[in-house]
């Protein structure tokens, strides 16, 4: 052989030696997924009639592992994970794992017709945390089971990001056509993230093991209706885990969702109508004035009537249904997987001048204000690979997730809300919504000026401060 021969020969092989080297470097992710059903055994008021899968409620836990660093994913179809929940779980799911806390993002779908003490259990959730003198929420005792089961079964695995579009939501808030005052009903020119952001994990064979999907969309349609319901989240997910054959387990967590509703709430308001005693057409109601008298408790809630609450219940599944082919369709066509991806994580707090109101009034009139608290927000990014998992524990405007991910030096980056606990701050308006007069920034206890900006520098600095 020729001295040139033996040369490319010689190369050939340290080229082939290299890539066998990098390839079993790589091959270090381990991936397990479980889900915990927190259905209530029993709710005397509504029993789950078990016609729809999202009459369940779940924890859904994923823990990856890369060999050198551990995470943890979960989500719960609650209203909210308050505090005092967060606290607790996360320093046990801490212990199971030996990994920071930070390494860990525990999320609520935010569903409001979950069952628990007092009805929508977000009501409970987001307030301040229970006394100390009670009994530890059986959620966190649910959540680590949803993790141990997901670290028992670990096994290698190669993940992918992919992004695509659903447009079942829409911006919220809006000045009424006939009042001229601001008020929630569907704004189609308002700012809406259609984002669906999906991370897929997949076993050597092909197989998903796990999903983690996001989307901006607030589960309202079974508010005040007496259901128990995961809404769309939930209908979505167990739709993705049956067209896997129940072998995947399919985690829905929101995005910034402080604004966005379904777009078709019309079973929704009739649900509420028919409890109320206010006549039911083919059109849609105007909301406000059907769900006030039954949210203020000036009227007794009779049962929804059967029919409607069945069309109430096909609509929630619908949507998950239209959500979950779309996050099909999104792994489908995820090419790029990486089997080696590195893990690190940060978290920071944010503060900003707080207010607290001196009126009462639900929307459409200017608030009254004194000083309040200063208002703590805590925010987190995992970056696993390429991917840039920010969180934030409050309910947060969509243009804020949207201008994050136009600043990011990370192209695969979104945001996951009311995570790892719960801020002191009620909503979380983009600094221009503080200009419209409606619930969710009336009752907002930050100052108007602050948040945006103190949101997205701090997840910038985190994603910075987790490159690798």
């Amino acid at each position: 052989m020729s001295k040139r021969g033996m040369l490319q020969l010689a190369a050939v092989l340290l080229c082939s030696l290299c890539w066998a080297a990098t390839a079993k470097g790589q091959a270090t992710l381990r991936v397990g997924a479980a889900r915990v059903d927190i259905t209530p055994a029993s709710d005397p008021a509504n029993p789950p009639s078990g016609k729809y899968a999202h009459e369940h409620l779940y924890v859904r836990a994923i823990v990856l592992d890369n060999g050198t660093a551990k995470a943890a994913l979960i989500a719960a179809d609650q209203g909210g994970l308050p505090e005092v929940v967060y606290q607790a779980a996360s320093k046990q799911i801490a212990a199971e794992l030996n990994c920071p806390a930070e390494n860990i993002v525990m999320s609520a779908t935010h569903t409001h017709s979950g069952w628990g003490p007092g009805g929508f259990p977000g009501m409970r959730a987001l307030r301040a945390d229970a006394n100390a003198n009670q009994p530890p929420p059986p959620i966190i005792g649910q959540i680590l089971d949803a993790v141990r089961q997901a670290k028992a079964n670990l096994q290698p695995a190669r993940l992918g990001y992919g992004a695509g579009r659903s447009y079942l939501n829409v911006n919220r808030d809006t000045v009424d056509g006939e009042t001229h005052l601001w008020t929630q009903a569907p704004n189609l020119d308002g700012p809406s993230d259609k984002t669906v952001a999906v991370i897929e994990f997949l076993a050597p064979a092909g197989q998903p093991i796990a999903v983690y999907m996001d989307y901006a969309m607030h589960p309202v349609n079974g508010f005040l209706a007496g259901l128990t319901s995961a809404d769309f989240a939930g209908a979505a997910s167990r739709y993705v885990e049956q067209a896997f054959g129940d072998k995947t387990i399919a985690v829905f967590v929101q995005g910034a969702s402080g604004d966005q509703n379904p777009l078709y709430l019309r079973a929704a308001t009739n649900a509420m109508a028919s409890q109320s005693g206010v006549p039911i057409t083919g059109y849609v109601l105007t909301r406000e004035p059907v769900e006030a008298p039954i949210r203020d408790g000036k009227v007794k809630a009779t049962p929804v009537d059967p029919k409607v609450e069945d069309v109430l219940e096909r609509v929630m599944d619908s949507e998950g249904v239209l959500l979950g082919e779309e996050v099909i369709r999104v792994m489908t066509n995820i090419k790029r997987l990486d089997a080696g991806p590195a893990i690190a994580a940060a978290q920071k707090t944010v503060t900003c001048p707080g207010r607290k109101r001196t009126d009462t009034a639900r929307e459409g009139t200017p608030g009254t204000y004194e000083d309040g608290d200063p208002v703590n927000i805590r925010l987190g990014a995992i970056r696993i690979g390429n991917i840039a998992l920010t969180s934030v524990d409050a309910e947060v405007y969509s243009p804020i997730a949207q201008r994050l991910k136009r600043e990011s030096p990370v192209a695969n980056t979104f945001m996951v809300t009311l995570a790892n606990g719960s801020a002191n701050s009620g909503y979380v308006p983009n600094d221009t919504a503080f200009g419209a007069l409606t619930f969710q920034v009336l009752g907002s206890r930050l100052k108007p000026g602050c948040a945006e900006t103190a949101i997205v520098n701090g997840l910038l600095d985190l994603i910075s401060a987790t490159a690798h």
